[in-house]
């Protein structure tokens, strides 16, 4: 497994990250359990913001929150001086009593609800990404019945497909979010949207998918973003003061994954946006990114004890461990892969392969499919890497399975930030009915 950040393995032949020897994690937290290097994230953090500095333009590098969505992330994003994007009136709550500032936060989604907007209307939010004309105009009529002026941008479609997974890639034509820039459907909602008496248009927002490895797909997105903003600033007299370009950076899972370095990203970005809106504007536009799995994922360790084995002659043994799809359902949703090793014999020689099953009910609940570790045992610690982005924010309760805790390390400290779930938890919002309690009684 490779070793990221700060992880290491320890002279006990321990992995050990943030200076905190899982073996000691698990006596104290128990598992599975979430592990986050404090360090890390704090690095990654840097990395965008030291580049864009770099760059001399405007800009604000907001955290995806549905990446790995708490209370403790928020404030640390915050200490961090990112903004904050959000998708659901769950993640405004929790950025809000997290304490973030909400002028810095951005409100995304295909489909916001009423009372979502109400809720972040009233928190006065830095700015509302608007999907489509309906959402347009309820926002309009919301914002003119409280008589005030909001922030937003429009998400347009460019075109183009980054190279990703089926389900997220969502920049191209023939996808479920924004106004497609082809067919003319953006051109006519920067029309609608000028038009709005209490909506302050600051410009658009684009997306090209997830997991990206080149810079080519956000080189091309700017290019044609920029088009459109020429066509907008000819045609309707409109100017886009910001351009978001969205998230999508990716990080090393596994072997023959190759991000480029933060760094590498954010150049190829800038340097598109000075090269294509130089003709059209006086003074550049500001350039907001959304990174989420880019800060987080690679930060991110779960932690597992080893239970039962199945060896099947000839064909494949499997390797139970207390956990599986639910609290990591990417290898079931997207086939998703991992790497791992034997936390507690970190210094062992693989001898065999073998294929990590989880505990769920279901044949498809496989965390990894053949990987080479030692002899695993009962009892062994089985560390999966990268596992930091969309796995909390993803976990559930299914077989009514308590969610793992969470914790940050760095420096040898570790802070729990997220208890684990209690069988209390699990049936805090249930209600058993007077009239089947009656029934039960009466049997």
């Amino acid at each position: 497994m490779f070793l990221h950040g700060t992880s290491r393995i320890n002279d006990a032949g321990h992995l050990e990250i943030g200076g905190c020897d899982v073996t000691e994690l698990k006596a104290e937290y128990g598992t599975p359990l979430y592990i986050l290097d404090e360090q890390l994230v704090r690095r990654r953090c840097s990395e965008y913001m030291d580049a864009f500095k770099t760059s001399g333009l405007g800009f604000q590098v907001a955290y995806a929150s549905k990446a790995f969505s708490v209370m403790a992330m928020c404030r640390l994003a915050d200490e961090e001086g990112l903004s904050l994007d959000v998708v659901s009136d769950g993640e405004l709550y929790t950025a809000l009593k997290a304490g973030f500032p909400a002028e810095r936060i951005h409100f995304h989604g295909n489909n916001k609800t009423p009372d979502e907007i109400e809720m972040a209307i009233d928190a006065r939010i830095g700015c509302f990404v608007v999907d489509n004309l309906i959402e347009l105009s309820l926002l309009q009529a919301i914002a003119a019945r409280k008589e005030v002026t909001v922030n937003i941008l429009l998400r347009v479609t460019p075109g183009v497909e980054a190279h990703t997974h089926e389900y997220t890639a969502t920049g191209q034509t023939d996808s479920k979010f924004g106004f497609d820039i082809g067919n003319g459907s953006a051109y006519e909602a920067i029309q609608a949207a000028a038009s709005k008496s209490n909506l302050n248009l600051l410009g658009v927002h684009s997306h090209i998918g997830s997991q990206i490895f080149e810079t080519e797909g956000f080189q091309l997105a700017v290019e044609r973003v920029a088009g459109f903003a020429r066509s907008v600033k000819e045609g309707l007299d409109v100017n886009f003061r910001v351009v978001n370009l969205g998230g999508g950076f990716g990080i090393r899972y596994v072997a023959g994954d190759t991000p480029l370095q933060v760094s590498e990203y954010v150049l190829a970005i800038t340097d598109a946006v000075k090269t294509h809106f130089a003709g059209i504007y006086s003074v550049l536009p500001e350039i907001w990114v959304e990174p989420g799995r880019s800060i987080v994922g690679d930060a991110g360790t779960t932690l597992y004890t080893v239970g039962t084995n199945k060896d099947i002659p000839g064909v494949r043994k499997y390797v139970a461990v207390d956990g599986g799809m639910t609290d990591n359902p990417r290898p079931a949703l997207y086939q998703s892969k991992y790497e791992a090793l034997l936390a507690n014999r970190a210094n062992d020689a693989a001898t065999e392969k073998v294929s990590i099953a989880g505990k769920c009910c279901e044949s498809g609940d496989m965390l990894i499919w053949d990987v080479e570790l030692p002899e695993a045992v009962s009892g062994d610690l089985l560390a999966v890497s990268c596992t930091g982005a969309y796995n909390y924010s993803m976990a559930s309760n299914y077989n009514r399975i308590r969610r793992p805790a969470v914790v940050f390390v760095q420096n040898g400290l570790s802070d729990l930030v997220v208890r684990r779930e209690t069988h209390n938890d699990l049936i805090a919002n249930d209600i058993v009915p007077a009239r089947i309690a009656k029934q039960a009684v009466a049997k």
